[in-house]
């Protein structure tokens, strides 16, 4: 996620150049067409642009609006992931009276969740964390950080029973367990359910028509100058495209995803120094971006 504003800038505008010369090398060649070889087709009422453009504008706000919505969604997932962690640690250090084995077990959770959601390898990061006697039960299972969870359980259950521990005391936990379960299946409901075709591809192939009859209705007026306006137009229709795609899919390892593992890391810095154990570095912003 970027997090410095020039940074972001500057990745747009390097996201956007190809555009921006594909769209006034097309406005030349219309200006030169018209100017020079005086092509009668193009000599033409303005066509209806403004209109266009204002339809096109409302309907790519609406999708913009709807994925920053699956990307909030998604960080605020995250954030009861987070919140949680932290719950099941402090519940783990009064009610089960300290257990370092199941604080490392919830560190290494988002790590696996990480892994799941961005179809990313986190194996190195799991089983650093992963107590042993959990790993034969977390091993080749297909929904990793549910098996972590549901190992989670046992153990729970398990030191429940050895310190007679009230039931309603050990369900405190199995709540926490329940919540955490609960935002998994939100985050995978949105890794799973893309956004509809008509919201991410429409909207970029209207646009690429748009960026191609707009000089064509400038030429008659502006004449020269057309690939000034028409080029600033176009590309302002070809960020708010970008943005929309970029949001769409909020656990993409780009630039724009968000940043599971910066979040990953503070939990595990979080859940290992409550319990007394050594605890990574927080993870630095590299050139305004964090991961």
């Amino acid at each position: 996620m970027v997090i410095n504003r020039r940074i972001g800038l500057w990745i747009l505008m390097r996201e956007s150049l190809l555009s921006l010369v594909l769209l006034c090398a097309w406005d030349v060649v219309v200006v030169v067409m018209f100017q020079i070889f005086h092509q009668e087709w193009m000599e033409q009422p303005t066509l209806p642009v403004s209109l266009i453009g204002s339809a096109l504008v409302l309907f790519m706000s609406f999708r913009n609006n709807t994925a920053y919505n699956r990307w909030w969604e998604g960080r605020t997932l995250w954030g009861a992931v987070t919140n949680n962690s932290r719950s099941f640690a402090r519940q783990a250090g009064t009610i089960l009276r300290g257990c370092p084995d199941l604080a490392c077990a919830m560190a290494a959770y988002p790590y696996a969740l990480r892994g799941a959601l961005g179809r990313l390898d986190a194996t190195d990061d799991i089983m650093r964390l992963l107590p042993d006697s959990m790993k034969a039960g977390v091993e080749g299972k297909a929904n990793i950080p549910a098996a972590i969870l549901f190992q989670i359980g046992l153990r729970v259950d398990e030191e429940s029973r050895r310190l007679g521990i009230d039931g309603a005391l050990q369900g405190q936990i199995d709540r926490i367990l329940s919540d955490m379960s609960n935002a998994q299946g939100g985050l995978e409901r949105i890794r799973n359910t893309p956004l509809a075709i008509q919201f991410s591809v429409l909207p970029k192939v209207v646009a690429a028509v748009f960026c191609i009859i707009l000089p064509l209705s400038m030429v008659q007026t502006l004449g020269w100058i057309t690939p000034l306006g028409s080029s600033l137009v176009g590309l302002l229709f070809v960020a708010l495209d970008k943005i929309g795609s970029d949001l769409q899919d909020p656990f993409s390892a780009t630039p724009h995803g968000m940043p599971m593992l910066t979040i990953s890391r503070t939990i595990e810095i979080d859940l290992l120094q409550s319990c007394g154990l050594p605890a990574p570095p927080p993870l630095a912003p590299v050139r305004g971006i964090v991961g």
